[in-house]
């Protein structure tokens, strides 16, 4: 008979896990949630993925006409719709995981209350979901940029990848942060969407940076780079817009080194937020 080891037999305490650590070694309840999410969201749809495609197809369209000839801004601003929608996805990624992620204890209440499995799986399954859900109007940005001759190099091929990590990182940690207060409080659900709907006009996305750079003080500029999504936005306008040789625009000042602090500060709001869901965590259950 063989014999088992005092190590394999130790019992853990109910409930006790290592937070986002356990999430990723539980990697495949992940992917079946975030399947399951990406499925559910064109079940019954006939044109069903295809929706990914058009919908970015028609902002394009829509920019293009309305902002770009009717506003004027393609004679301003050189591929003036290709910069406005770059923008775009990247605030869309964010506020998509972002939302969804304060939402997803209270939408998964049921199953919280009947098993039990690391709760910070559900605000890290929504950023995943929203970041698939943003891949299809990368490749119709990518996809409009190449017919304008995009041919980016390796550093702002980078840039996009950075972009994307520091609004997934970012994401992720507000959503855990704001996931768990929600429980207790649903004011932080409305206290959310004042933030969503103001992340566009909070980085540029419909205009360009000189134009805050030359309404306000330096030290309100400097606060204004030091928002996460801005240089979010800016490195992904560098990697898909920059290229297209857009006269006379310049990066943001010091971009390099404020989306380091980007990163930095999304890394922080990631450990904010995770503490703070720990310390909630055993109200869940009776506050759900």
């Amino acid at each position: 008979m063989s014999r088992v080891s005092p190590e394999s037999s130790a019992l853990e305490q109910p409930g006790r896990n290592l937070g986002l650590l356990d999430v990723f070694h539980r990697r495949y309840l992940l992917s079946l949630i975030v399947r399951k999410e990406v499925q559910i969201r064109y079940r019954g749809s006939v044109l069903g993925w295809m929706w990914s495609y058009v919908k970015p197809l028609v902002q394009f369209v829509v920019f293009y006409v309305a902002i770009g000839v009717f506003l004027g801004m393609n004679s301003r601003v050189d591929f003036f719709p290709i910069y406005l929608l770059a923008g775009i996805t990247v605030v869309t990624f964010f506020n998509e995981a972002f939302s969804n992620g304060t939402r997803s204890l209270v939408d998964n209440a049921a199953l919280i209350k009947k098993i039990y499995l690391p709760r910070e799986m559900f605000p890290v399954s929504s950023m995943l979901i929203a970041a698939v859900n943003t891949i299809p109007q990368i490749i119709v940005v990518v996809v409009i940029a190449l017919f304008f001759g995009w041919a980016p190099s390796a550093i702002q091929i980078g840039a996009i990848l950075l972009a994307l990590l520091i609004v997934s990182v970012l994401a992720t940690g507000l959503g855990l942060l704001f996931g768990a207060i929600n429980v207790t409080f649903r004011d932080a659900q409305s206290f959310v969407e004042i933030i969503v709907m103001m992340a566009v006009w909070a980085s540029p996305v419909m205009y360009q940076w000189e134009m805050v750079a030359d309404a306000v003080p330096n030290w309100l500029f400097v606060l204004y780079r030091l928002n996460p999504l801005t240089p979010a936005v800016e490195l992904f306008h560098y990697g898909i817009w920059f290229p297209l040789d857009p006269g006379g625009a310049q990066p943001l000042p010091d971009l390099a080194l404020f989306s380091i602090i980007a990163l930095a500060l999304a890394l922080v709001l990631l450990v904010i937020g995770q503490s703070v869901f720990r310390r909630l965590e055993g109200r869940f259950a009776q506050d759900l």
